[in-house]
């Protein structure tokens, strides 16, 4: 959900004891939306302020930030006018999405100023403004000079204005009474949360749809409901509460949500700033990798589509090599009868002695040319096609066992779990030449990933590789000669070890480690697939193939399918 007015009112409340009287040592904008207040008072905390379109929030973060080389204009002037200020209240005027920071700063001559920061957060609108003591912008995150209401035009200069009040009445001036009257006048063929929202300002569409849930959608009862949502919310009895879907946020609330009961699982937190923080911090976890994981795929997909082109246009002339033995035969018909042959001729027939039956055969000739010339352009186009034949085989080799790895590549960024496992793979294509280092680039240190490891029922470690290049460290390197290999057969997908130690693996064992073999390939959504296994020592890498390709005998096959409950219960974190 996107912040609403409630929660920040939490959020105020619960920042307020914290930041009021504290001092603003440090401003920093590590992104285009977000600004972090480093402050101390009686405790050392950053305050960060995001105005991004669907992740506007104010609070107390954790977090840290990268921030860039330069630091951009909005920044420099912040830290103009706001380091060594002190913060000397905040606010929330009408339970609107927006907080007013008040700060006492000095100026460049050392006079007080009186500043405010207008912390907007209202969706595609949300904004950061600066304002002096004289009610006027110095400056805004973003200058809106189109548009929308003439008075709340932002740009420096400005007088600033509040955001005008809605034409709906705020729900939290009206009484119980007032309450019941405004829907009984409302549309009774709508549903109940509709009916709330076209009535009362003041309450986001998920609290409406909530609202509704308690009264079971009878209009009778929604006076009552509200008027206790409104008693408790007064109160002060807000409640940090995350929901989750395996693991990934999807909502977050002040209060409990009966709408989702036996949906989302459900997870409270000490304070509405550590709830924002699991949230977004996953949210923007998973929307980076997502972003990364895309722009990979894009490479890979690009160089993969161009390798394909390629192999179109060498097979095309392959075909056209196989021309060649006509044109050698031609060329050693007409040798054999020169002397048949006048220069200006343009063609000349003989008998094809090297078919049993000797027939006739017409020979195209260029009447340019002597006879003697005709043949030896004819010997040259044979060689020129043979030569051509054996690069071409040799091209189209090399181009279909790139176009593999790649489809390799793209199998394991689509299976990448974190955001290290994309970069070890941007790593890997770096290496190979698939994508070129920016020059003056920074370099984003990343974590370097072991392989997967799971414990198997009967007790063996089973570790299966995240990249080529790891599967190729795994393989070569980090397995013992008698450890068990294991890998899909004609599918992409992970190297596969079972750790043996010098025991033999149980059956149970090999087909666990089988079932993490199809499960950790393109065949996870197959259904049953053939995996191969083998010792260690019968698997060898080439010499020059790309990271991930070896060859292995000596080898066993089972078939089986891929459980992701059994990885879920084996694996060890």
């Amino acid at each position: 959900m996107a912040l609403d007015a409630i929660l920040l009112s939490g959020i105020i409340a619960e920042l307020r004891p914290k930041i009021i009287g504290a001092r603003i040592d440090k401003v920093q904008q590590p992104e285009r939306d977000k600004i972090v207040l480093s402050v101390r008072g009686g405790e050392s905390l950053r305050l960060l302020i995001d105005a991004g379109a669907g992740s506007g929030r104010l609070q107390q973060t954790r977090l840290s930030f990268e921030n860039p080389a330069e630091p951009p204009m909005f920044c420099m002037l912040l830290r103009k006018y706001l380091t060594g200020g002190r913060i000397e209240a905040i606010e929330q005027p009408d339970w609107e999405r927006l907080a007013i920071v008040n700060i006492t700063s000095r100026s460049e001559l050392g006079d007080k100023v009186d500043l405010r920061l207008a912390v907007e957060l209202m969706g595609r609108s949300s904004n950061l403004v600066l304002i002096g003591s004289d009610g006027r912008i110095i400056d805004c995150l973003r200058r809106m000079d189109y548009g929308g209401d003439a008075e709340r035009r932002m740009l420096p200069g400005m007088i600033y204005r509040l955001p005008p009040k809605q034409r709906k009445p705020l729900v939290f001036d009206l009484s119980q009474e007032e309450i019941a009257q405004a829907l009984s006048a409302s549309d009774a063929g709508k549903s109940a949360d509709k009916r709330i929202m076209d009535c009362f300002s003041g309450l986001s569409p998920l609290i409406c749809r909530e609202l509704a849930c308690r009264s079971g959608d009878n209009a009778a009862l929604l006076p009552e409901v509200i008027g206790a949502f409104l008693d408790s919310v007064r109160a002060g009895e807000l409640t940090p509460v995350l929901f989750t879907e395996d693991g990934k946020p999807k909502e977050f609330s002040f209060m409990q949500l009966r709408q989702y009961a036996g949906v989302y699982d459900v997870r409270e937190f000490e304070s509405f700033s550590e709830l924002l923080d699991a949230y977004y911090s996953k949210r923007d976890t998973l929307e980076r990798r997502r972003r990364r994981s895309r722009e990979l795929s894009h490479h890979v997909k690009t160089a993969r589509d161009r390798i394909a082109r390629k192999l179109g246009l060498q097979r095309q002339e392959l075909q056209k090599c196989s021309e060649r033995d006509e044109i050698r035969r031609n060329a050693e018909l007409l040798t054999a009868n020169l002397y048949r042959v006048h220069k200006g001729d343009s063609s000349v027939t003989v008998e094809d002695y090297y078919e049993p039956d000797c027939p006739q055969r017409t020979i195209r000739l260029d009447p340019l040319k002597t006879p003697q010339n005709n043949a030896a352009a004819m010997f040259k186009e044979y060689n020129k096609l043979k030569t051509a034949e054996q690069h071409l085989t040799a091209l189209i080799a090399e181009g279909e066992r790139q176009l593999e790895y790649l489809n390799s590549v793209l199998d394991e960024t689509e299976r990448a779990e974190t955001e290290d496992d994309l970069a070890e793979i941007k790593a890997e294509l770096i290496g190979t030449g698939y994508i070129k280092k920016q020059r003056g680039a920074k370099e984003r240190r990343h974590k370097k990933q072991g392989p997967m490891r799971f414990v198997s029922s009967d007790g063996f470690e089973i570790l299966v590789g995240r990249s080529n290049a790891q599967n190729d460290e795994l393989t070569t390197k980090t397995a013992r000669r008698t450890d068990i290999w294991l890998h899909t057969k004609t599918v992409h997908g992970s190297h596969v070890i079972i750790s043996c130690d010098g025991a033999t693996p149980t059956e149970k064992t090999i087909e666990e480690a089988a079932q993490l073999a199809v499960y950790y390939s393109q065949a996870r959504d197959g259904g049953k697939t053939q995996v191969d296994y083998t010792m260690v020592r019968n698997v060898r890498k080439p010499s020059g193939s790309l990271p991930g390709k070896v060859i292995y005998t000596d080898y066993a096959t089972l078939s089986v399918s891929a459980d992701e409950a059994l990885a879920e219960k084996v694996r060890v974190k």
